[in-house]
């Protein structure tokens, strides 16, 4: 019997701490910390991870990466070398890997101008030595890690600017050697996993189509261009947000503006077992990119205070149709 995953964790930044969320099961509605980390004086947070257990935190800021107990001790840092004092376009990222034994941090130095192309690099969790270090041929502005939900594997999707989009895929580390591959595109970004890790989703960089692929080859399963959802593709474009609802269904985010001006934009779901539509989804929302898909058929959106709420179930009916272009 395969063991059940254990529950996510999500972080959110707020009053210079760090919030840990357990989104289990049993939780709904507005959630509240199950633990909170204060980062060491002076640290500016830019993205953080914490372990399943809740014990330790780790977090990037503009020039190191740093692991905490939860009582603030310090387990071990790295610093990024030469220090940067570039202050704006560079984002370091961080995630843990699947088992928490690893820590893959993503270091932009193109845009920190340290004088050398960005670098991947992967940490030992426990004390943080340096596993392996993998140099990039690109120049982005920060990246997104997908820890592969099945075999570990982690995906990392860097953000060029207007140069793109490039999507690599690391694994190993302690075990076995280390690999990476880099997909053949400079034009798509992931969005999402599937929760059983058989596929994967992309959007064109320049918001014409959403793509799902095969993992982890990244064979096309099948495209979605903006025309297929019943928009005008002058007027229309498919949001970079979304991600899988349930391994069967997926949410696309398109968006555009009225004849009045006036930004709107819309969540589809799709059959990703057919690649057919499943109709609209109806979420209150601020934004696109507010909706969460956690994979197990509820999502997460911005709470009071900063908080996530989980909505669990079905989603709610339709919406009205999409204004007119």
């Amino acid at each position: 019997m395969i063991p059940a995953p254990p529950p996510k964790v999500v972080t959110r930044h707020r009053d210079g701490q760090i919030h840990a969320y357990v989104v289990d099961s049993s939780a709904r509605g507005t959630l509240e910390p199950t633990a909170i980390f204060q980062p060491r004086a002076g640290d500016e947070v830019v993205e953080s991870a914490v372990r399943h257990d809740l014990d330790q935190v780790v977090y990037t800021t503009l020039n190191g990466v740093i692991c905490l107990t939860r009582a603030g001790d310090l387990v071990w840092s790295s610093q990024f070398e030469p220090h940067s004092d570039v202050r704006h376009g560079h984002r370091p990222g961080c995630a843990l890997s699947l088992d928490g034994r690893t820590v893959w941090v993503y270091r932009p130095d193109a845009m920190a101008g340290r004088g050398g192309g960005d670098e991947w690099v992967v940490h030992d969790a426990e004390n943080g030595v340096i596993l392996a270090r993998r140099e990039l041929a690109t120049v982005g502005h920060g990246a997104s890690h997908h820890v592969h939900p099945a075999d570990g594997s982690v995906y990392l999707d860097i953000g060029e600017g207007q140069d793109g989009s490039v999507i690599i895929r690391g694994t190993g580390a302690i075990d076995s050697q280390p690999e990476f591959v880099t997909y053949p595109w400079s034009d798509r970004c992931l969005i999402d996993l599937a929760p059983s890790g058989q596929q994967f989703m992309t959007v064109d960089h320049d918001q014409a189509d959403v793509t799902f692929h095969d993992h982890p080859n990244g064979n096309v399963l099948f495209t979605l261009p903006v025309e297929a959802f019943g928009y005008d593709p002058e007027e229309c474009f498919v949001e970079w947000s979304g991600g899988y609802l349930t391994d069967d269904t997926a949410v696309v985010t398109l968006g555009g503006e009225s004849q009045d001006e006036e930004e709107w934009f819309r969540h589809h779901l799709i059959d990703v077992r057919t690649g057919t539509l499943s109709g609209e989804f109806a979420v209150e929302v601020s934004n696109p990119y507010e909706l969460v898909p956690l994979g197990d058929g509820s999502w997460l959106t911005d709470g009071p205070g900063g908080h996530p709420v989980r909505w669990p179930g079905a989603p709610k009916p339709p919406a009205p149709p999409h204004p007119a272009g």
